[in-house]
């Protein structure tokens, strides 16, 4: 398969095996909750690449789908390259605002995606998808490095979204009119996507003029241009006309005894007078209960631009213009993406949440359809409380004014607005840094150390068990205390305590031990010294 080369890649390509973990801090004040935690709706203040890192004891391979808005790279959004990469190419590129001038823009721009892309596969179930807006400026290197870290095979479509409703005149060549939506599935064997929902518009283009018992139907054309070795032959019609052949340069899709067959059942309408070429009835009762969604997404069925900025004013009370969010997607949009791509009880992650329309169309979609899906938001910029959290606190709580009466109502719902605390790295304690709890700590070793997500209904922290994985029983003996932490070593007496050796491999995560390597292996016990120190274990 080909791959993409680009200035940093051969640095950038394991960055984000180098981040650390971080806490996911709850901040009650912020919450809109009486109880915050993760397996609330959550809205993440910080850094998305720290962030989608931090979220992966908790959600890998938990995402149903996921949508993003990363920056188009025009040249005119003023964003900065940020992560912290050990290279000094990358240092030279931190803080730059990245313009049309910078010669190395697409390079910057791979660099930034390609960790976060990365984590963001991780984090997706087998089953789920990734929904990616772009334009022609990074849509040709987009496909190419989805194509490498997702796999060519699991490409599904690249939509086209109609976001404007009128040509600009102001436009140098062509005014443009539409933006990309690109799709991966992470399995595309494993992915199913959902028909859309008929519209009102198109049942009302089913009839019954000759009230057939079997309901409304709509005439469809008896004849095709695919080649059909069955389908040329002549046709008489209840008033004696003699039709000699399909119209010329197609054929008849049926055959002549499938055409009895059809004429015999009242499948077939030959007018109003019974002398006009035969068509075939097709029954609202018999089609489809869905759609299959089409890769042209026009605006009056999705929102376009201004839609979504009218959106955004009618929730958000700015101070003045130069406040506004200026790239807003409609909700009507992400709506679409969710009834596609998403079941009741989804999860939905969206890293680049800007203006929160993510949160909003997954609490409108539930209000709609009675379903309990989720939604992670990351948004780094000072306005996650401001904007995008706000936004989600008064759709939650209703809109006074608004054209909808469901949003005028509210929505209901709850989220946590949470930070990004201290690194889950070594060292913690020694610096006076607030340890963490052993909830939160549990989370993060058992991922690292197996590779799977902890069962938190397994934890018995009165005997410092984590649970089951496929290849061990983990324990962790831990309290977040420096004192606690000093006097509680892996001894004899806690592989006593343990029991008779069963089937798997006793995994016990500790500060320090007091056994050496032939009692750890006559009690069948491997030891991870606390802090975090674990990575050797994965499989």
């Amino acid at each position: 398969m080909p791959t993409l080369h680009f200035k940093g890649k051969s640095i950038i390509r394991a960055h984000h095996l180098t981040l650390p973990y971080r806490q996911l801090t709850p901040d009650p004040a912020r919450s809109l909750t009486a109880r915050p935690g993760l397996a609330d709706n959550l809205i993440i203040h910080g850094d998305n690449l720290l962030a989608l890192k931090s979220l992966l004891p908790s959600f890998s391979g938990k995402i149903k789908c996921i949508y993003i808005d990363p920056p188009y790279n025009t040249g005119n959004e003023k964003w900065v390259y940020n992560d912290a990469v050990n290279s000094p190419m990358h240092q030279d590129w931190l803080k730059q605002v990245v313009d049309r001038e910078d010669l190395t823009r697409h390079d910057k721009w791979l660099c930034m995606m390609w960790p976060r892309l990365i984590l963001l596969r991780e984090l997706l179930r087998e089953d789920g998808a990734i929904f990616i807006s772009i334009d022609d400026n990074e849509v040709h290197n987009l496909r190419a490095v989805m194509d490498e870290i997702f796999g060519e095979q699991n490409f599904v479509a690249t939509v086209i979204w109609q976001k404007n409703y009128s040509p600009k005149n102001s436009a140098k060549f062509f005014s443009e009119d539409h933006d990309y939506i690109v799709v991966y599935a992470k399995s595309l064997q494993a992915w199913a996507l959902n028909l859309l929902p008929r519209t009102e518009e198109m049942n009302q283009r089913y009839d019954n003029p000759d009230n057939d018992p079997r309901g409304p139907w709509k005439p469809s054309d008896l004849s095709a241009r695919n080649p059909y070795s069955l389908g040329t032959y002549a046709i008489t019609t209840p008033k004696g006309r003699v039709i000699s052949g399909p119209p010329k340069g197609s054929y008849w899709r049926v055959s002549k005894e499938k055409f009895t067959e059809l004429d015999k059942d009242g499948r077939i309408w030959w007018g109003k007078d019974g002398d006009s070429v035969p068509a075939i009835k097709r029954f609202l009762s018999e089609v489809k209960e869905g759609l299959v969604p089409q890769t042209l997404w026009f605006y009056k069925d999705v929102g376009h631009t201004q839609d979504a900025k009218k959106e955004l004013l009618s929730i958000i009370d700015f101070q003045s213009s130069e406040e506004v969010f200026i790239t807003p997607k409609p909700s009507g949009l992400i709506r679409r993406i969710l009834q596609i791509a998403t079941d009741d009880d989804s999860i939905v992650l969206d890293s680049f949440a800007g203006s929160g329309t993510t949160g909003q169309a997954v609490l409108a979609l539930n209000a709609e359809d009675g379903g309990n899906r989720k939604f992670i938001l990351i948004e780094q910029e000072d306005y996650a409380d401001t904007l995008t959290a706000e936004r989600v606190r008064r759709v939650i709580r209703g809109v006074a004014g608004a054209r909808d009466e469901k949003l005028k109502a509210g929505y209901g719902g709850s989220f946590t607005f949470l930070t990004l605390g201290e690194a889950l790295e070594e060292g913690a304690a020694l610096k006076g840094d607030r340890l963490p709890t052993y909830e939160e700590l549990a989370r993060y070793v058992f991922f690292t150390a197996t590779g799977e997500q902890l069962d938190e209904a397994q934890v018995d922290e009165s005997r410092w068990y984590l649970g089951e994985s496929r290849q061990y029983e983990v324990y962790m003996i831990y309290q977040p205390d420096v004192a606690f932490l000093k006097n509680n070593p892996l001894n004899l007496a806690f592989a006593d305590a343990l029991g008779p050796y069963k089937s798997k491999t006793r995994l016990v995560i500790a500060s320090h031990k007091y056994l050496d390597d032939d009692y750890l292996r006559d009690y069948r016990l491997e030891f991870c010294q606390l802090p975090f120190a674990i990575y050797r274990f994965r499989a």
